[in-house]
């Protein structure tokens, strides 16, 4: 395997989920700083990730959401390693103007934040939840759907919504979480999914080694993931 200093004038093309954005953009950003190779990341929403993918035919890796959405490139995949734990949860503004404390209380609330179930993970999630607990068509009135998780936090600490579903990781001052074991058992784990596409395995090597070490693994817990 290369040292960092070999890496210089080497480039990485990746592909990350728009919910994952912070965190690595700092892995990436300190993988660059320390070895000179140039990382090239798109942040998007899955299903737009999936088209790029196939549409390009390129590509060195792919930081998915979950299992699920890995599989949509299964086809073009050598290996997928998992990374860390995405945990779901319900959130409110801090005042709580609703009085949600748990998923059956969301038949209170006038507006509810989710991202799309069709191309966000966390959509998914929700859509998932809410037709376990029988709300889903109860709800199709106040439901507002986004693109990203972080659109959706960022939203209700705006009082723009009364409840929303956003993975841990995307919570920020203004909002709390409620019925956190209810949402527990939803939990999905963030994949590192190497492409067939790359043309450069051994520096794809190296920059998933330094994702399994201690670097990177601090990056994810200080933004509130759990490792897998």
């Amino acid at each position: 395997m290369k040292t960092a200093a070999d890496l210089s004038g080497k480039t990485l093309n990746i592909y990350c989920g728009a919910g994952m954005t912070e965190p690595f953009k700092k892995i990436a950003q300190d993988f660059q700083d320390e070895t000179g190779c140039t990382m090239n990341v798109t942040y998007a929403n899955a299903a737009q990730i999936q088209t790029q993918i196939n549409e390009s035919e390129s590509g060195d890796l792919w930081i998915a959401g979950s299992d699920e959405e890995a599989k949509r490139v299964a086809d073009v995949t050598t290996k997928s390693t998992d990374l860390v734990k995405h945990i779901p949860v319900l959130v409110v503004p801090s005042s709580n103007p609703k009085d949600v404390h748990a998923l059956a209380d969301l038949g209170n609330v006038d507006s509810l934040l989710i991202g799309d179930p069709e191309s966000v993970a966390i959509g998914k999630v929700a859509k998932k939840a809410l037709s376990d607990a029988g709300l889903w068509d109860s709800l199709q009135d106040k439901i507002t759907t986004t693109t990203t998780a972080p659109q959706i936090a960022t939203a209700l600490a705006s009082d723009q919504g009364d409840a929303g579903i956003v993975w841990k990781e995307n919570m920020v001052d203004g909002v709390v979480s409620v019925a956190n074991d209810e949402m527990s058992a939803y939990t999905k784990t963030i994949l590192a999914v190497e492409l067939s596409y790359t043309q450069d395995q051994e520096t794809l090597d190296a920059f998933m080694s330094y994702l399994g070490g201690d670097e990177a693994k601090a990056v994810w817990t200080a933004a509130g993931y759990e490792i897998a």
